[in-house]
């Protein structure tokens, strides 16, 4: 869980930036700031992405996963949970208890809903690479630190379910790990690789690329190495 932990850890600095001085910082040093982490998380997914041994196993599970992830709309799902949650939970919310609502919902929205908090809570869980998430923290301490400049302290109680939530996932990835072989976790961590660089396209504002609807090649591609192996063995018989 360091991955997780990094990611609280600067959410905590720059809300609390953010409520010293965040009004002070110009609109400039934060865009380029964003963009180098865009330039960045499009390295680390091109280093993962050569830890394949089969590209074409990654290129497959990209598509299939990406077919299923269209068809479940589970980036507009998503994004639909998140404004449900918004809408009900601040309902009934006045004065300064709604700002600190408004600032505790926003944040932990803008936090959790999304694919780089699965795809590197799952990266950390499996492998223990957790540069996904002390990227997407940096990313997060930038926007933390503007919310809380305008929104409050409840940008700063966000980090809780954030915890509990990449937590949940990074456990759950760890126990998975289990199941899965080396070749598995390899084709995995290529395939999310390709996803980190289509994450890095948004963030560079080159084009816009809906990659929660790719989630399903992560099940996808360690899926497809078992297949792979069982018909090599039947042939070999």
């Amino acid at each position: 869980m360091t991955g997780t932990l990094i990611n609280v850890a600067l959410i905590v600095v720059g809300s609390a930036l953010g409520l010293l001085i965040g009004a002070r910082l110009p609109e400039r040093l934060r865009s380029t700031l964003m963009a180098g982490m865009g330039l960045f998380t499009l390295g680390l997914g091109l280093q993962q992405f050569l830890k394949t041994a089969n590209p074409i196993l990654v290129l497959v599970s990209i598509v299939l996963g990406t077919l299923v992830g269209e068809a479940l709309r589970l980036e507009d799902r998503l994004q639909d949970l998140g404004t449900w949650l918004e809408a009900r939970l601040a309902r009934g919310s006045q004065g300064a208890s709604s700002r600190f609502v408004q600032g505790f919902l926003t944040a932990s929205l803008l936090y959790c809903v999304g694919p780089m908090a699965i795809l590197g809570s799952v990266q950390d869980g499996l492998t223990g690479d957790f540069r996904l998430l002390a990227t997407k923290g940096v990313m997060d301490g930038i926007a933390s630190l503007t919310l809380a400049s305008t929104l409050g302290v409840g940008v700063v109680v966000s980090s809780l379910p954030l915890f509990v939530y990449q937590g949940a996932l990074t456990l759950l990835a760890g126990w998975a790990q289990a199941a899965l072989t080396p070749a598995m976790i390899a084709e995995l961590t290529a395939t999310g690789g390709v996803m980190m660089m289509g994450i890095a396209l948004n963030l560079l504002e080159v084009r816009r690329v809906r990659v929660g609807n790719m989630l399903p090649a992560l099940v996808v591609a360690p899926l497809l190495v078992w297949v792979t192996a069982q018909l090599s063995f039947s042939i070999a018989f």
